[in-house]
């Protein structure tokens, strides 16, 4: 489905640029991609976290999202996407051990609840969802940038999507803007010596490794981007 957002269609002099509406099926779509891509490199991710954390990262994350999409699969009606996404949240704390559950939990149930009931959402309204999902982690792991942890690929994410929405560009375009910035701000964690979480008992050994909570959280991203992407 196509729209006019209002910030290009606002005066007849300006170009009229239609862009996907942001729907339940695109959050649920977005879920499944999310499965199965975490799936694919689930090892991936549990190699990363073996050389700095307990190296079971891949297995709860993907334990986690299959079982986001069991329960999407389960449910008997279809719901808007913030109860999507708030779903999603509760299964993933209720099944995934570790931080990872309860970090994505709660960043998923925060961006639910910044999109409330409302049936789709535009660009705007998805940047203000991620920067809740990200003061959410941030609330519960006490984590800022720098410290080596995933909020070092979620912030420039959400400041690389704000400036690109700021800017006029539809969502595709700004999500593939907030995916560059996730990859770089991953890649930025390798130098670090963790300050947070598992990797932070290692000093100064933390240093020369990928933050797997970064890598998994770029991974998360991109199915989303991939997603919006298929549906202009």
């Amino acid at each position: 489905m196509l729209r006019c957002t209002p910030r290009r269609c606002a005066g007849a002099s300006e170009t009229v640029v239609a862009e996907p509406i942001v729907d339940a099926n695109t959050i649920i779509s977005w879920l499944n991609e999310t499965e199965v891509e975490i799936g694919s490199q689930s090892d991936y991710l549990t190699q990363l976290d073996a050389a700095i954390g307990d190296g079971d990262h891949g297995t709860n994350m993907n334990r986690g999202f299959t079982a986001v999409g069991r329960a999407l699969t389960e449910q008997a009606e279809q719901a808007p996407p913030g109860r999507l996404l708030i779903l999603a949240g509760k299964t993933l704390i209720s099944t995934v051990g570790g931080a990872s559950g309860p970090l994505w939990g709660t960043a998923l149930r925060r961006a639910g609840r910044a999109l409330g009931d409302a049936e789709t959402f535009d660009g705007e309204q998805l940047a203000g969802a991620l920067d809740a999902a990200i003061a959410g982690v941030v609330e519960l792991g006490a984590a800022t940038p720098g410290d080596k942890t995933m909020i070092d690929a979620l912030t420039p994410a959400a400041q690389a999507l704000h400036g690109a929405l700021d800017a006029g560009e539809p969502i595709g375009q700004a999500l593939t803007a907030a995916v560059s910035a996730a990859k770089a701000g991953a890649e930025s964690t390798v130098p670090l010596q963790a300050r947070k979480g598992r990797a932070s008992y290692l000093g100064e050994r933390s240093i020369g490794h990928l933050d797997p909570g970064a890598a998994s959280s770029v991974i998360i991203l991109t199915a989303l981007q991939q997603v919006v992407d298929r549906e202009q």
